[in-house]
């Protein structure tokens, strides 16, 4: 089922019995937790509403038979258990009362759900959250009895509509070219872009208009948009304010490392669209951009515009050099960068 399928049931207030949820878009998997908490009703912890996690998974069987105690209802959250994954402590095996055969802890699940699909739909409900999964006989069983929900990374078209929409809900304007500013300026996690947006819209205030100088003005960037403004200024050869935008991070409280890191990140990216380009590769393949991140391609091959490809190895090696000898003590890495900065 799709993320969006899944939020319409939900204002239904179409509740399932056992969902399966998962996937890198935390906040919008959040939110429907939420809203499945607020359809269950008033939550009584240990009695009617009970949480498990990897440390107590293996009472999951126990807690679905235990009444609820004066409730029609329980509600089991099931947290990061690893019953979804290969390896792990659910893939030893154990041999059961009523069979020879032994059988893995989810394998024990999958085959209980099944043989108690009635009796689950009537006293319980049983939600899964995990980051990532694998394919296995627990989640083929959910999968046929319940609500499987992958929650991808939006893309920017799909952000759009969501702020757009929290933004009209508000009375406040803001148009098309400002969202996409917006995503680019702030990235592309919901709960990042949520409270940028809340503070946008308190600024702007009803039947106002949120503008880029807003934005600019109020707005925390994601640290790969700030580099992507420090790589315009490199390229531009604007020292003073690659330098300015530089200070700005660390004022930040910006790890230097990390910006170490992800400043080689980014230029090993121009140096790699500059090869795709010239062997006719496809751009977006050779980055490994997501589809939440297709707006980037156009970025970098602008960026790589500004550098010949000796010169983007310099850089490089000039950013590992600095790495080692800063870690061996022979420099300071601000001093260093500030250095390369200069000399690009």
């Amino acid at each position: 089922m799709l993320q969006e399928e899944l939020e319409q049931k939900l204002k239904t207030q179409n509740i399932a019995s056992i969902y399966l949820l998962y996937g890198e878009e935390e906040f919008l998997l959040e939110n429907c937790v939420k809203k499945i908490k607020k359809l269950f009703g008033e939550l009584l912890p240990g009695i009617n509403y009970i949480q498990i996690d990897d440390k107590n998974v293996t009472s999951l069987i126990s807690d679905i038979e235990t009444p609820a105690f004066g409730y029609e209802k329980k509600l089991i959250i099931i947290k990061k258990s690893g019953l979804f994954k290969k390896e792990g402590r659910t893939k030893k095996k154990e041999t059961t009362k009523n069979s020879s055969k032994s059988e893995t802890l989810q394998e024990k699940i999958a085959l209980y759900i099944k043989e108690n699909i009635e009796t689950i739909k009537q006293s319980v409900i049983l939600v899964f959250i995990e980051e990532e999964i694998e394919k296995n006989e627990l989640q083929k069983t959910i999968d046929n009895l319940g609500v499987v929900c992958e929650f991808q990374k939006l893309k920017p078209m799909q952000i759009s509509k969501r702020i757009k929409a929290i933004c009209s809900g508000y009375k406040v304007n803001i148009d098309d070219s400002t969202i996409q500013y917006f995503i680019e300026t702030c990235g592309t996690s919901m709960l990042v872009l949520i409270n940028e947006i809340r503070k946008l819209i308190e600024y702007a205030g009803e039947n106002g208009t949120i503008t880029k100088e807003d934005i600019n003005k109020l707005s925390i960037k994601e640290l790969d948009s700030v580099i992507f403004d420090l790589t315009d200024n490199i390229g531009k050869k604007d020292i003073d304010k690659s330098l300015q935008i530089l200070k700005e991070l660390l004022y930040n409280k910006e790890p230097i490392q990390k910006i170490l890191i992800t400043l080689y990140n980014h230029f090993k990216k121009i140096y790699m669209v500059i090869l795709a380009e010239k062997y006719n590769m496809n751009i977006a393949e050779s980055l490994e951009l997501k589809p939440n991140q297709m707006f980037l391609t156009t970025k970098y091959k602008k960026q790589a515009t500004y550098f010949t490809r000796k010169e983007l190895r310099d850089i490089l090696q000039k950013l590992i050099d600095l790495d080692y000898n800063s870690k061996q003590g022979l420099i300071d890495i601000n001093v260093g960068l500030e250095t390369i900065l200069c000399l690009m």
